[in-house]
């Protein structure tokens, strides 16, 4: 058999039926993740979960990857193209997976044992790898595992993040965005050291370290009026007085600055969009029934570390559609109920199983991937 005489609609049909032998442990597996959210580098019962599945699949897996007690990474294949999958998992405070990441980890998983099987199906040359990526709500684990080499060699990431069917202000429901502009993000930490003293007693030898922030945090309000629409400056206040009658000496706040551009910030990068990544994404969406939009040109204001793997490779970061109540939006408590069905669920493994046939693309039509290779480096020149 060679790839001339290999269908893609076969190639399909493989991967549905290689995956229903294993949806009930699928949908076991997102449950676990769902059911007990973990914050930024903690995920460690998310981590052992895939790993186990992995494992029980016959994959050979390593744990606590590239020196993070939370990653992991699954090979497989030989020879040929190295295509990536990202698998999030982490949640955030109080109110769980209220970012659907359980549904990223789910997605990745799929994308990882459907191009495995095609490979080891149709002898092919190339390799999937499923990477996984802990602390991208708080923490940037990409830019970490970036660091520690664990993208090197990739030719090629994918992944996909769940979101409600009407991802922008009067943009029409849809199953979803291939492409989608997000800002770039920077943090930053913020200590004021004052003097203590009585409030009542003697206040004058004090230098009031509440003041100082409160004073920074004033200002910065002020500031925003003059910033460009898609940027941001959030704040929070870490450590503050719990008492009145002194004057503080110390505290503490945490920022973060958005903007769309990494030549505006730094360490959550600005994504690159790669026509040729959206376009087989709408076209193997589109096999499953599902219809997307190709990119939005307006900039999503949210951020994320998927940014800095696209100054890397080029990238597919697509944002998919799932059932949710009217204005439910991620971050918040009703998206992390919506993320928890098997509505939800049926539709991370479409994306899965799309994602998995576009790294397919990337390994046997050589104009594909070149095409793709030629507009990563024409973003990255204009980015620069």
């Amino acid at each position: 058999m060679t790839l001339s005489t290999i269908d893609i609609d076969d190639v399909q049909l493989y991967v549905d039926s290689a995956l229903e032998t294993l949806a009930g442990s699928l949908r076991d597996l997102n449950h676990e993740i769902w059911s007990h959210p973990e914050l930024a580098y903690e995920e460690h019962h998310a981590h052992d979960q895939i790993c186990k599945f992995l494992e029980n699949q016959g994959f050979q897996v390593t744990r606590h990857a590239y020196g993070i007690a939370t990653s992991f990474e699954a090979l497989s294949g030989l020879g040929g193209r190295l295509i990536n999958f990202n698998a999030e998992y982490d949640a955030l405070p109080d109110i769980g997976h209220a970012c659907g990441h359980n549904l990223i980890a789910t997605s990745s998983t799929v994308a990882f044992l459907a191009l495995s099987f095609i490979l080891k199906k149709y002898s092919i040359p190339g390799r999937a790898q499923l990477l996984g990526t802990p602390a991208e709500e708080n923490g940037g684990g990409k830019a970490k595992l970036i660091d520690a080499g664990a993208y090197k060699g990739v030719d090629i990431s994918l992944m996909g993040h769940g979101g409600p069917k009407r991802l922008f202000p009067g943009q029409e429901p849809s199953d979803g965005i291939a492409g989608t502009f997000m800002n770039a993000r920077k943090r930053i930490n913020c200590e004021f050291t004052g003097k203590s003293a009585h409030a009542g007693g003697n206040p004058w030898d004090g230098i009031n370290a509440l003041d100082a922030l409160v004073s920074s945090y004033n200002n910065v309000a002020v500031l925003r009026q003059q910033l460009l629409p898609e940027q941001r400056i959030h704040c929070a206040f870490l450590e503050v007085p719990t008492v009145a009658n002194i004057i503080p000496s110390f505290t503490k706040s945490f920022w973060q600055v958005r903007s769309p551009s990494l030549k505006g910030e730094e360490l959550y990068t600005d994504v690159l969009l790669n026509d040729t990544l959206c376009e087989q994404y709408q076209v193997h969406m589109g096999r499953y029934g599902r219809k997307v939009l190709k990119r939005h040109d307006k900039v999503m204001t949210a951020s994320s570390d998927i940014g800095n793997v696209s100054y890397m490779t080029p990238t597919l970061h697509t944002n998919f559609g799932i059932p949710t109540q009217e204005n439910s939006f991620p971050h918040h408590p009703t998206f992390a109920a919506a993320a928890g069905t098997d509505e939800a669920h049926a539709e991370a493994l479409i994306v899965g199983k799309s994602l998995a046939l576009i790294g397919w693309d990337m390994l046997t039509n050589e104009g594909l991937y070149e095409k793709a290779r030629q507009q990563w480096q024409e973003e990255i020149a204009r980015a620069n």
